[in-house]
């Protein structure tokens, strides 16, 4: 290959390339790409947000520790990422204000929205779609949405409009990965083109058609607008990055895994390509939410379906099977942790810039309880390896936790959804 030569003593851009026989390799995150007089303030790595759900919780006597603080024993799953929990903060006695109604509060998992099966229910927000609504249009991909068995995601815009996850991990590695020839380049401008005037002629039809309706249906077609118009923002955004060559990674391209049944190999798959989404900075907030659909896991010992086993009613063969599916979950999620803390940027590794969550709707599965959320919180530079207990009767307000999150972000954020302030006990390096 060419050599190619770079004066550091001149800004790089924020996408710089090595070239060389016709191939481009995209660079890390470097400091050279700051300008020298915004070194002072600039010169940092981009921080980053991720975020893993599971719909059916976790059996909370083998998550949560007995003791509190800073020495506290660990518990049957924390024991298996022993190595990781000076690098974690694991919270108990908290949840979403106001969140009720089981399985069907999946959608305030990222939003608190306060959600109840007796109450007409607006969702708003998440915290991912709003980071990037304030960061995402530094990278190729404002955000990921991701579920490895169908379409259901806990991400929503702010009209309270879900946002369809990517299952397939071969086509998730392609969108980032795989060079679009130069004709398909030309087409994709050309459909993003074509999109933006079709979505303009809708925009005008749609105003036209509220000065007829009444107050309930205009706030509807508003919410419509809101969602067109940022529509038309990720689709300008998107032709700014079609002609701007991918990243290039050593992992083989993926194949589907398409038994339902292995939920945790294909939940292992999208984080090894969510971790090299993260290393090229193709995007900064990811969310991932796992299912329970399917029958049995394949893992020694575990006869019934994942999602019956949720619903163990303490029968002790059942939780025995639930712990093995479980562990393999929890542990899934430490490997790509481990990971992150042993690639290095220019000033730490990827962890200390990345927060990544583990969290669920639902306390107790069994019980269809939305309090007592589980919830691990990693990296990000936070003065993590503690276990915050907050009151199990009378649970502390989740959302405080993604307002410390959007403050370590850089965004001057006071609230969100029901929150009170930040997270106590949660301080940042």
């Amino acid at each position: 290959m060419k050599r190619v030569n770079f004066n550091f003593s001149s800004t790089l851009s924020r996408r710089s390339f090595v070239k060389g026989a016709g191939a481009a390799l995209a660079l890390p995150w470097l400091e050279a790409m700051v300008p020298a007089f915004a070194a002072s303030s600039a010169a940092q790595p981009p921080r980053r947000f991720v975020s893993v759900s599971l719909a059916l919780g976790l059996h909370a006597p083998n998550l949560n520790p007995l003791d509190s603080g800073r020495n506290y024993t660990p518990s049957l799953y924390l024991s298996k990422i022993q190595d990781l929990l000076g690098d974690l903060t694991i919270v108990t006695g908290s949840s979403h204000p106001g969140v009720t109604g089981g399985h069907k509060a999946s959608g305030s998992i990222l939003t608190a929205a306060p959600y109840s099966r007796n109450a007409v229910f607006k969702n708003s927000i998440s915290i991912d779609q709003y980071l990037a609504k304030h960061l995402g249009h530094q990278t190729r991909f404002p955000s990921l949405v991701l579920n490895p068995s169908n379409s259901n995601s806990p991400s929503y815009t702010d009209t309270g409009s879900m946002i369809p996850a990517e299952s397939s991990p071969s086509q998730l590695f392609n969108r980032l990965f795989i060079a679009d020839s130069p004709q398909e380049q030309a087409n994709q401008v050309q459909r993003l083109k074509e999109g933006r005037s079709i979505m303009d002629v809708v925009a005008s039809d749609a105003k036209t058609l509220q000065r007829t309706l009444g107050a309930g249906d205009r706030d509807k077609m508003e919410q419509y607008f809101d969602s067109v118009r940022n529509f038309e923002k990720r689709l300008g955004a998107s032709e700014d990055w079609v002609q701007k060559p991918k990243p290039r990674v050593s992992m083989k391209p993926p194949r589907d895994i398409t038994d339902n049944n292995e939920v945790i190999k294909r939940k292992e798959l999208m984080l090894d390509i969510m971790f090299l989404a993260l290393q090229t900075d193709s995007t900064r907030f990811i969310t991932l939410h796992i299912d329970g659909n399917g029958e049995s896991i394949p893992l020694p010992g575990v006869k019934e379906g994942y999602h019956s086993l949720s619903h163990h009613g303490l029968d002790e063969d059942k939780i025995a099977q639930l712990t093995a599916v479980e562990t393999e979950l929890v542990t899934a999620w430490g490997g790509f942790v481990r990971k992150l803390k042993q690639s290095n940027e220019s000033n730490g590794s990827l962890l200390d810039t990345t927060n990544v969550l583990l969290t669920s709707n639902l306390g107790n599965a069994s019980a269809h309880d939305n309090k007592n959320m589980p919830v691990l919180f990693a990296g990000g530079g936070f003065r993590h390896g503690q276990h915050l207990a907050f009151n199990q009767n009378d649970n502390y307000p989740l959302p405080n936790l993604f307002v410390s999150t959007l403050q370590r972000q850089g965004i001057e954020s006071h609230r969100f959804a029901t929150s009170t302030g930040t997270m106590t006990g949660l301080e940042m390096i």
